[in-house]
């Protein structure tokens, strides 16, 4: 469209204020500045003078809200292994330096491409002022027909309050479009020689400046669309964010192989920590032998100096179990020498009681003497055996086993304590099918009958002792019960009732003295047939159980109806 047509831009669509009668329509669109003091119009309710207040929003309690961060971050990461915690720390470091460099090069480049569009501008309007220049006053040129003007670029005059030639380069065609009416209040708005300032338009935000038209004096607009540098700022962070993501997943792979790697001795070492943990130690040394590898346990890193650190360990303590077998194999030793050696002069001082008892008459007080000498010969010689036993049964000698009836056994026992204990109640309850164990009749008879002599010991005259026989087929076992009705063992002696030497009788009642090796003979005899011995009481109940198992390769057979008798 040529200049001399001066196209029009009318005003933004608004309610057109009233004309007088017979007033003519102007050629061009007046488009004067707003009046100074003039109010602009709100936008939020809120600014409105005299409107209320909104209602007071719920509040929501503080220590609810916003627990506390410490107790947070335990609770999440509290339960993550080494191993993830560093990768994420590795990740989440990478990450935020990520951000950084790219906001720091978003915020550089975002400066960069203001700088040279403020540059373009300038040399666009310096164009179209220029172009203005030349054709003088007369023809009123458009300033976008300057050359060198480049697509995309907006130009418009304003002489005396109207909007002339205001139009733009299309970025395309080149082509020069009008603008709408609704653009001219904000190009009304430029201040001439003030910075370049973005106004947006229907054709999208500009860069616009406004200087002096020397041709004719109204004002020179001149601008500039942002768009492109909103396009290239766009570009560069989604291929920021694209290599960050990239530059994370690798980083994240990597770092978790090698992560793993360096750690894998640690874990190594961990697994031969958690075996010397998880193994039976009371059964010796031979549970000590596992030992870090050697290239694991090299000093001068983190996994060397731990492996390391544990062989030393468990040197030391193997030293120590060590000398303490060593210790305690002299301490059997010599009981077992002590005990053989006492056994003869033990014998002679009992045989050469007796024949004196027998064969010389003494006072009564005479006769008292050697009684209690011939008691206390006999309990020696007792105490001794018990002594030897205990150490045979410590070196692991080999029993020799031979099929045996637990039932019949625990019934004559049984039988025997009921004609020489008549004030107890004597109950035996045992299956009509034979219970056949492989063991060693004559210890089998010492752990029952030193049960038996327990309960008889302390508990009081008038008590029931039970001794029940039973078999276990889901553990292929047989078990055998004893169980009275006594006062029951005190709850802080009972975890003690299997140690040597230790006395009941401050925790149960009772008359009789023991030697405190009756029970720890029946626990090393039932461990040396494979079996266990276990105790719990209560006042009014108190049961030995005592588990021996059965012959491989023979199924166990439903016992029957179990067989009673009382006394």
């Amino acid at each position: 469209m040529s200049n001399h047509a001066r196209p029009r831009i009318t005003q933004p669509a608004e309610p057109a204020p009233e004309t007088e009668p017979g007033t003519k329509d102007r050629p061009s669109a007046s488009v004067s500045p707003p009046a100074a003091g003039t109010a602009k119009t709100p936008t939020e309710p809120s600014s409105l003078p005299g409107t209320p207040p909104a209602p007071d929003a719920p509040t929501e309690d503080p220590s609810r809200a916003n627990p506390p961060a410490g107790h947070s971050v335990s609770g999440r990461f509290g339960h993550l292994t080494l191993q993830r915690r560093l990768l994420l720390a590795l990740v989440g470091s990478l990450a935020l330096i990520c951000a950084v460099i790219g906001l720091l090069i978003n915020a550089g480049m975002r400066q960069t491409l203001a700088s040279q569009l403020n540059e373009q501008l300038t040399y666009a309007a310096d164009r179209a002022e220029a172009y203005s220049r030349s054709q003088g006053h007369q023809t009123n040129p458009a300033p976008l027909f300057a050359p060198g003007q480049a697509s995309g670029t907006l130009n418009a005059k304003i002489v005396s309050g109207y909007l002339f030639a205001a139009g733009v380069l299309d970025e395309k065609t080149g082509e020069r479009k009008d603008l709408i009416g609704t653009d001219a209040p904000p190009l009304s708005q430029l201040v001439v020689g003030a910075p370049p300032v973005v106004k947006h338009l229907s054709i999208g935000d500009y860069l616009l400046t406004a200087q002096l038209d020397p041709a004719n004096g109204g004002i020179l607009i001149t601008g500039l669309p942002l768009e492109p540098n909103e396009r290239t700022i766009a570009s560069l962070t989604w291929l920021t964010l694209i290599i960050s993501a990239a530059g994370l997943a690798a980083t994240g792979l990597a770092g978790s192989i090698i992560i793993r790697r360096s750690l894998a001795p640690l874990k190594r070492v961990s697994a031969v920590a958690s075996s010397v943990a998880n193994a039976e130690l009371d059964a010796g040394t031979a549970a000590l032998e596992v030992r870090v590898a050697p290239e694991d346990s090299v000093p001068g890193t983190e996994s060397g100096d731990v492996g390391n650190a544990l062989n030393a360990l468990l040197d030391n303590v193997a030293t120590a179990f060590a000398a303490r077998e060593a210790s305690e194999a002299q301490m059997r030793q010599f009981v077992a020498d002590a005990s053989h050696e006492l056994r003869t002069p033990l014998s002679a001082i009992r045989g050469y009681t007796e024949l004196i008892s027998a064969t010389e008459h003494f006072s009564e007080d005479g006769q008292r003497s050697l009684n209690r000498v011939l008691e206390q010969s006999t309990r020696m010689s007792s105490l001794v055996e018990n002594l030897l036993l205990l150490a045979r049964l410590d070196e692991k000698h080999q029993l020799k086993k031979t099929p045996v009836n637990l039932g019949q056994l625990a019934s004559e026992i049984t039988e025997d304590f009921r004609i020489t204990t008549p004030n107890h109640h004597w109950v035996t309850l045992v299956p009509e099918t034979p219970v056949v164990v492989s063991a060693d009749a004559s210890s089998l008879r010492r752990v029952i009958t030193n049960l038996l002599a327990n309960a008889r010991k302390h508990t009081s005259a008038g008590n029931t002792v039970t001794v029940a026989l039973d078999i276990d087929s889901a553990a292929q076992e047989a078990v055998l019960r004893v169980e009275d009705t006594g006062e029951g063992i005190d709850p802080a002696f009972l975890p003690h009732v299997f140690k040597r030497f230790t006395r009941a009788d401050s925790a149960r009642s009772g008359a009789d003295g023991t030697t405190g090796l009756g029970l720890p003979i029946a626990q090393a005899i039932a461990e040396a047939h494979g079996g266990t011995i276990s105790v719990a009481s209560k006042p009014g109940q108190t049961v030995f159980t005592v588990r021996l198992p059965l012959p491989s390769g023979v199924s166990p057979k439903p016992a029957k109806s179990a067989r009673q008798s009382k006394a």
